[in-house]
């Protein structure tokens, strides 16, 4: 039997099939009567008796026909059939995608700008300010989507007051449209683009209510946004390693000092657990009396930079302490780290993440550690935007 099962396809359809009205008869046993029960079962025991012999393929193939028919006669129909067996496929889909993204590969889309220039947040520019500035079109439009690049051109329909901006309506992740009023008279905007943390409004430096003002076909908004990286985040490697230093790590901000507690960041991993720290006025961590330069394992492009050439923002520029931040007039980013002098002990079970863009990024340096257990992976593979960037 079993060497006729490896070398017999009819021998193994004809199994499928046994196996197949076995199963629909036992989950409807206890709702169908005797009469409909014995025939059923009566053709499942044939096509059992004829796989067991090993019978011809023909026999097989009567006894299956046998079967269906005893089935499509006694057996009750499920409603639905189609719409079942997608809804079921849908949801099977979905529970691998579900799976994948818990524990395996999670996307994750850069909030901000603080990891510039190695990952980029979502950034825009106003083309209001260039007059000259034309908007692109046709196989250059599409090439610059591929590349992140998505213009938004609004013109005032009407003499008017710009009076309000509604929130993008979202489907899951996606936007849908978002409302614009000029005076009096509603535009929709069709898939609007991601703002990042920022909105329409800040983005466009516009003020709903203030009395803004505008004539009909003058431009209200007039946008280039540039998309912030997409990435995959890599949740199987720290299940069976701890992270390590110089790594680009996703963590959860609940629990921290960052007054956002429902959020996910993203920063370089800088300081394990017990170690002691300072910020050089070199704009160098020294981690333990050891300071760390160009040669340190995934720091070789944050402390590429010339020293003489001050810090500049979404540059590499190694990291600011406070007198270093006062100096160039740089916003105080580190008021952990005031001076060169100042030592920070991190605890036993917790560490400290920066930001590449050291010139605008809050993190250890202004709210200081992140506990273990918040680490849930590090950076993978950047699927979108088509840049530089793309890629592990």
């Amino acid at each position: 039997m079993n060497l006729r099962w490896l070398i017999s396809k009819k021998t193994r359809d004809a199994g499928t099939v046994h196996k197949h009205y076995r199963r629909l008869l036992a989950a409807q046993r206890d709702v169908l009567p005797t009469q409909a029960i014995t025939p059923v079962q009566a053709a499942l025991d044939k096509l059992a008796d004829a796989i067991k012999q090993g019978g011809k393929d023909e026999d097989l193939i009567a006894r299956c026909n046998e079967l269906q028919a005893a089935a499509d006669k006694w057996l009750k129909p499920y409603p639905n059939a189609s719409w079942r067996e997608n809804v079921e496929v849908l949801l099977v889909a979905l529970a691998v995608a579900m799976g994948i993204r818990t524990f395996f590969l999670q996307p994750f889309k850069i909030p901000t700008g603080s990891m510039q220039p190695t990952l980029f947040g979502v950034t825009q520019e106003n083309l209001i300010n260039r007059p000259d500035a034309t908007i692109p079109t046709g196989w250059q439009r599409v090439r610059e989507w591929f590349a992140g690049y998505t213009y938004l051109h609004i013109t005032a329909p009407v003499d008017g007051e710009l009076q309000a901006i509604s929130q993008p309506f979202k489907l899951l992740i996606f936007n849908i449209y978002q409302d614009i009023t000029v005076g009096g008279q509603t535009q929709r905007i069709w898939f609007p683009p991601d703002y990042g943390e920022a909105s329409l409004e800040q983005r466009a430096g516009l003020m709903p209510g203030a009395g803004q003002m505008f004539r009909q076909g003058q431009d209200v908004v007039k946008l280039v946004m540039k998309a912030g990286d997409h990435l995959f985040v890599d949740r199987i490697t720290y299940n069976f390693r701890r992270p390590q230093r110089g790594e680009i790590a996703v963590f959860a901000t609940a629990g921290t000092a960052i007054a956002q507690q429902d959020e996910f960041y993203i920063k370089r991993l800088t300081v394990l657990p017990n170690e002691r720290v300072s910020i050089g006025d070199d704009r160098h961590l020294v981690i333990n009396g050891v300071r760390l330069d160009a040669s340190t394992p995934h720091f070789e492009k944050v402390y590429g930079f010339d020293p003489k050439t001050p810090p500049r923002e979404s540059h590499f520029s190694g990291h600011l302490n406070g007198t270093v931040a006062a100096e160039y007039n740089v916003p105080p980013v580190a008021p952990l780290f005031p001076d060169q002098d100042t030592i920070f002990t991190n605890g036993p079970d917790s560490y400290m993440m920066m930001g590449d863009n050291t010139c605008n990024s809050s993190d250890s340096r202004t709210w200081g550690t992140v506990p273990t257990r918040n680490v849930i992976g590090k950076s993978f593979f950047v699927y979108w935007p088509l840049t530089d960037r793309f890629g592990f």
